[in-house]
């Protein structure tokens, strides 16, 4: 049975930061706007971080059964390829974890909504499933949307989105476009870590089969295409600042646009695919400490 450091390790805990940016950010407004609960956003960090890990261990599985994670793989070696963990063992950690997840999603759906919004309850339970479904289909099955250059639309809608967005509204009930914009940029600045992960991992992955989105541009245009995302993320964020100010502590966030503009410049100059594995962890951890200084911002 593979030990509790290693299904530490294939939980790959550097991803985590990233995936709880949006609850941050959703929740700060929700405080700002003196909505905030702290149950649903101890459950909402719950069950995104158990979606998280469900992902991770998932992408795991269906990478080694489809033979994309090979001697060829240039990132971390991952648990199944090195032999820690078995695929059984994968195979119900996969399934103990989505469990863990749906049991979590329920609660919060049922402390947000009670017995009295049937409609949006519904409506949450069905992203429930439908996010649970996402974070097993990317590398899983003949299907597997991953391989077919869709991972940046489902990352961009569940961490973006519904991380932002649909964290927001468990709290205010409301219907609020303008938190639409740091939803969007949440999601532009996640599909940038996947295009990263997918510039570095072309090659292979093109050998492999695996037609993400970076295989499908090329090398040149996905660095293009890279640039538009972090600009786009930039945009978004201060156009909402621009439609909600309120005082200089709004845009403490700015602070992490240098990290942002040194990274885009690193990715610019980059000629060998194999060293843009560092600015993952540097663009996720840009991601969580814009999301942090936004929620202080909102909160002061």
């Amino acid at each position: 049975m593979a030990k509790i450091e290693t299904w530490v390790s294939a939980a790959r805990l550097r991803t985590l930061p990233l995936s709880i940016s949006g609850i941050l950010v959703g929740s700060s407004i929700a405080v700002a706007r003196e909505e905030f609960h702290s149950v649903i956003f101890s459950l909402a960090l719950a069950t995104t971080l158990g979606l998280q890990i469900l992902s991770n261990f998932a992408n795991d599985y269906g990478d080694f059964v489809k033979g994309t994670d090979n001697d060829e793989r240039v990132g971390p070696q991952r648990t199944l390829q090195s032999g820690l963990i078995t695929k059984t063992e994968m195979f119900w950690g996969m399934i103990g974890t989505a469990i863990v997840t749906f049991l979590f999603a329920i609660a919060l759906i049922y402390i947000a909504f009670g017995s009295k919004n049937i409609f949006y309850a519904l409506l949450f339970l069905i992203l429930g499933i439908a996010a649970i479904a996402a974070a097993v289909k990317y590398t899983i099955g003949d299907s597997a949307y991953g391989y077919r250059g869709l991972g940046d639309v489902f990352v961009f809608i569940f961490f973006g989105v519904v991380g932002v967005y649909g964290c927001y509204f468990l709290y205010s009930l409301q219907w609020d476009w303008e938190v639409m914009l740091p939803a969007f940029t949440i999601g532009f600045l996640s599909a940038g870590v996947l295009n990263l992960n997918n510039m570095r991992d072309r090659v292979a992955d093109q050998r492999a089969g695996k037609n993400t989105l970076v295989v499908k541009m090329g090398a040149e245009k996905a660095k293009n295409y890279h640039y538009i995302l972090i600009i786009s993320a930039v945009a978004a964020i201060v156009l909402y600042s621009a439609l909600t100010f309120e005082g200089i502590d709004d845009l403490l966030y700015f602070v992490a646009f240098i990290p942002l503009l040194f990274h885009l410049k690193r990715v610019m100059e980059n000629e060998r695919p194999e060293e843009l594995d560092p600015e993952l962890k540097k663009l996720a951890l840009s991601t969580f400490l814009l999301a942090v200084l936004f929620g202080l911002g909102q909160i002061l």
